[in-house]
């Protein structure tokens, strides 16, 4: 475990394995604990580095998120991707985090090799975000297995990381800001956009929004699993590692 300064603040990172250097990019109100995870899936092919966004887990905490929270997080990756002085890498944002990840390509194509989108509403909110997330925010703090969860991610002061972070989003979907701060036609990492039919967090036409998406992308695919929650990353675990890994194998290559 490590920490890299950005903005006089510390974020912290975790490596796991080796080889080609694949940073993991968590989802709103989640922290680099829930990657870890996955890493039995990744390590054995890849360098995995996994980041605690600046507010969240054990990198130091802030007073306020940003409404343009994913836009803010994608410099903090470029400024690990700098920090880690390795070349190019390769991306699995995941939720909040695939916005993050796409930012962070459009802003920086010479950093990263291929990108992982995973469930997410693309490149607008849906048009109940706001309602949806009040309901589900309040119904979380209530139950006990997602009290559990938060405090597992971001410690003894949970209530108030969550309670920041609703607060950033309402105000990004109110302000109607943009999630994307480039076209993505001026995206030229292949990217893939993934996640899960079933998956009731994010836009019901899901399929459509990434298809249209790839369509505006060069090097862009789709990929939805039939069954599974959100996100795919998880609920999909050790199909979705297989169908990334030949991804970004493939691109490692080209």
């Amino acid at each position: 475990m490590a920490y890299f300064k950005y903005q006089d603040k510390s974020i912290f990172y975790k490596e796991y394995g080796q080889g080609h250097p694949l940073i993991f990019l968590h989802g709103n109100t989640a922290s680099s604990k829930m990657s870890e995870l996955l890493m039995p899936l990744y390590a054995e092919n890849f360098r995995c580095i996994l980041i605690d966004f600046l507010g969240n887990g054990q990198s130091d905490r802030v007073e306020t998120f940003s409404p343009d929270m994913w836009y803010d997080e994608a410099l903090q990756t470029i400024a690990l991707a700098g920090h880690l002085q390795c070349g190019k890498v390769s991306l699995i944002g995941t939720s909040g985090g695939a916005w993050a990840a796409v930012n962070a390509a459009l802003e920086r194509p010479d950093l990263f090799h291929a990108v992982v989108a995973d469930s997410f509403d693309g490149r607008t909110l849906n048009e109940n975000f706001a309602a949806n997330l009040l309901s589900e925010r309040k119904a979380a703090k209530e139950d006990p297995q997602s009290r559990q969860f938060y405090e597992y991610c971001q410690g003894a002061d949970w209530e108030k990381v969550v309670d920041l972070d609703t607060e950033a989003l309402l105000k990004c979907a109110e302000e109607k800001r943009p999630l994307f701060h480039k076209s993505l036609e001026e995206l030229k990492t292949p990217t893939l956009f993934m996640g899960s039919k079933e998956d009731e967090s994010c836009r019901y036409n899901m399929e459509q929004e990434y298809k249209e998406m790839a369509s505006m992308c060069s090097q862009s695919s789709v990929f939805l699993f039939p069954k599974g929650g959100h996100p795919a990353l998880f609920s999909n675990a050790e199909e979705a590692a297989v169908l990334i890994k030949k991804f970004i194998s493939e691109h490692i290559s080209n």
